[in-house]
C-alpha cells in the first residue's frame, strides 16, 4: 500500500499478456530495448494491466479496470491472457471491497486492456456495469474516438465496454482535468490517445503519478524519443513526457507503472551527465 496525503492507494495486477515487442518499442532497436526486458521463452514480452484502488475522503475508487473477462477465446489465446493473481473482483474482495462499495471508477481511457473490466456479460449476453453504484469518468474526446474508431484503432475501442454505461448515465464525460478528491488529479497526459489521462497524487511534501499509458513500460518514461507504435500521436508523446520527466524529478515523484512487468513502482533519477534513469522501488513481487 502507498499512501499520499489522504490517499491510500493499492496497486492490483488485473492480469497478464504476452506482447509482441514491435508492439510496445514502436522504432526501438531490439540490441536497445533487450538490455532492459527479457522475450518470453515463446517470443514476445509479458505485460501486467495494474488498475488501482484508492481510498480517499469516504470514496472507495478504481482506476481503469484491465481486460475483464469479455475477450472471446480465440482473442484470451492469442493475447496469452491469464490472472495469476485472480481476477480484478477477487483481489478487491482481499482488500474488503465488494463492487456495491466502489463509488467511482476512473478510466485513463478506453482501450480495451483498460477498460474491459467496466462490464460484464449478463445470462443473456448483455453488458452490465460490474460497479452498479459507481459513477463512472472518462475524457470526453476520448469517448468521442472511442465511439467512432477508425481502423487504426477499431481493434482497440469496444463498444460493450463504455457505450451502456453512457446510454444509462453511469458514464460522466469530462472537458479537461479533474480532482475527484482532494490531493487525486486527473490530468490529461495525449499522445498515446488525445485525450489520454494520468493521475497524479499530492500530499504531505509527498508526490506520485500513476502514468497509464503515456509510458507503457518504465524505460518509455526516461527516454523521449522512445514510444510504443500504439501510440496515435507519438510526437505528442514525446513532448508531454518532457513535460512530466520534469516534473517527475522537480518532485521526486513516485512513478507507477502500468505494464511494466518487472517495475511497478520507481522514481527518474538524472546522472552527473544528464542522463535519466529509473530506479525501481517495486515489482511483482510485491504486490
Amino acid at each position: 500500500m502507498i499512501t499520499i496525503g489522504g490517499s491510500e492507494i493499492h496497486l492490483i495486477n488485473e492480469s497478464r499478456i504476452v506482447a509482441d515487442p514491435g508492439g510496445i518499442f514502436g522504432l526501438v532497436p531490439r540490441a536497445l530495448w533487450s538490455q532492459h526486458y527479457t522475450e518470453e521463452p515463446q517470443g514476445g514480452i509479458a505485460q501486467h494491466h495494474i488498475c488501482l484502488l484508492v481510498r480517499a475522503e469516504g470514496q472507495t475508487i478504481v482506476v481503469d479496470t484491465g481486460q475483464g473477462h469479455k475477450n472471446n477465446a480465440k482473442r484470451a489465446e492469442m493475447l496469452q491472457l491469464s490472472h495469476p493473481q485472480g481476477t480484478l473482483l477477487e483481489s478487491l474482495a482481499r482488500l474488503g471491497v465488494m463492487p456495491d462499495d466502489v463509488t467511482l471508477v476512473i478510466n485513463t481511457h478506453l482501450h480495451g486492456d483498460h477498460c474491459g473490466g467496466n462490464t460484464y456479460l449478463a445470462e443473456d449476453g448483455s453488458p452490465r456495469p460490474t460497479f452498479p453504484n459507481a459513477r463512472y469518468i472518462t475524457q470526453r474526446l476520448e469517448y468521442a474516438d472511442a465511439a467512432f474508431p477508425n481502423e487504426r484503432t477499431r481493434g482497440t475501442y469496444f463498444s460493450e465496454n463504455f457505450a451502456p454505461l453512457y446510454q444509462t448515465g453511469q458514464l460522466r464525460l469530462l472537458d479537461g482535468d479533474y480532482e475527484p478528491v482532494r490531493g487525486m488529479r486527473c490530468v490529461i497526459t495525449p499522445g498515446h490517445t488525445r485525450a489520454h489521462m494520468s493521475i497524479v497524487f499530492e500530499g504531505g511534501g509527498q508526490y506520485a503519478m500513476f502514468v497509464a499509458d503515456l509510458s507503457t513500460v518504465a524505460v518509455l518514461f526516461a527516454r523521449l524519443a522512445w514510444m510504443t507504435a500504439y501510440d496515435v500521436e507519438p510526437l505528442v508523446t514525446l513532448e508531454t513526457k518532457r513535460i512530466w520527466q520534469r516534473w517527475a524529478l522537480e518532485h521526486n515523484a513516485l512513478l507507477i507503472f502500468q505494464h511494466d512487468p518487472v517495475t511497478h513502482t520507481g522514481r527518474l533519477v538524472e546522472d552527473d551527465k544528464g542522463r535519466l534513469s529509473i530506479q525501481p522501488e517495486s515489482g511483482p513481487e510485491d504486490l
